[in-house]
């Protein structure tokens, strides 16, 4: 094998989850050339990836199609040995399908499995992380073990957030895409209230977050005159400098969202926040120093799906308003 494409054109998580396959192969074949594909937007995750020779970015926003069939003739040209899709749709399906590469492998949920040289199953539910399932697509060449989710923030990168780390300070991602997924506002609110004054609390996000976060922020120095520092960053980080700072935290507070995966990804420290999904789905941390914490009260209709929805679907969400904050303190005295 001397070039291989890797394909996860989803979201922000999945990419940094594929990337242990990348860490996988290049330990038993360093002088392979390892190529990637990812929606735009995720491009930045891999930026001067040191062991990753191109990126190829799909614009799934515009002209959709017609960008896909772009990208399909010019990864024609470059007749890979092997293309390793991850995705689980027909349109990155029918792609590999066409590509030309002399060896196609992805799982069997993709409507165009039947075309690939190997395939395997994807079973979500039983307890297996992603990082195994996305493995069994190159256990063949490798192992059966997989290598952990790895990202690589420049020297630049970690400059830039150097001046934020001169004192002992937490990072908090309080927002999600799915509000079931996403931890409630005036839960967060309750842990910051009872934070140790001693520390510095970075609030992280996309620009969009910064008003949430900002509300965040007031309602906590109004209800505790001596409330811990609270700064708002979002929008002021890119992906891999969140990362950065996020290395070097004592403790990073998120949801079951892409935050949880960065920090994974440079072995950070991490307590993620499950509300309505669960870790048997297989996208907890995989951090040295982690943890999950969850509602405790018994709720028959947890988890009500694998993505979360834009609102309860019973209208008390309760696996996001019965977790007990106690436990995400005791999670930063434990470390």
């Amino acid at each position: 094998m001397n070039k291989i494409l890797i394909i996860q054109t989803a979201f922000l998580g999945d990419v940094v989850l594929a990337t242990s396959l990348i860490e996988k192969w290049h330990s038993y074949y360093p002088d392979c050339q390892i190529d990637m594909m990812v929606r735009k937007g995720n491009e930045s995750l891999l930026h001067k990836h040191p062991l990753l020779n191109k990126v190829w970015v799909w614009d799934k926003q515009n002209n959709k199609y017609a960008n896909l069939w772009g990208l399909l003739k010019e990864v024609r040209s470059t007749q890979y040995d092997l293309v390793v899709n991850v995705q689980r749709f027909g349109a990155t399906g029918a792609f590999t399908a066409l590509c030309g590469a002399k060896t196609t492998v992805g799982f069997q949920n993709n409507p165009f499995a039947w075309t690939f040289t190997h395939h395997f199953p994807h079973t979500i539910g039983d307890g297996t992380h992603e990082v195994a399932r996305n493995q069994q697509l190159i256990s063949q060449w490798t192992d059966a073990k997989a290598a952990n989710p790895v990202l690589y923030p420049t020297a630049e990168q970690f400059q830039k957030v150097q001046a934020l780390k001169t004192q002992p300070y937490i990072c908090i991602a309080p927002t999600s895409v799915w509000f079931t997924k996403q931890f409630p506002k005036e839960k967060w609110i309750e842990f910051l209230t009872h934070i140790a004054p001693n520390w510095t609390i970075y609030l992280l996000g996309s620009p969009t977050d910064k008003a949430y976060c900002q509300e965040i922020i007031a309602t906590v120095t109004q209800q505790r005159s001596h409330a811990a520092r609270l700064i708002n960053l979002c929008g002021q980080l890119n992906l891999l400098e969140s990362a950065a700072l996020m290395k070097d935290a004592a403790m990073n507070y998120v949801n079951d969202s892409a935050p949880l995966h960065l920090a994974s990804a440079v072995d950070a420290p991490v307590c993620a926040v499950f509300c309505s999904t669960v870790p048997e789905f297989g996208f907890t941390p995989l951090s040295t120093h982690s943890a999950v914490v969850s509602t405790a009260k018994p709720l028959a209709c947890r988890p009500c799906g694998l993505h979360g929805y834009k609102a309860c679907p019973k209208g008390h969400f309760d696996c996001g308003n019965t977790v007990d904050t106690k436990r995400l303190l005791e999670v930063l005295k434990n470390e």
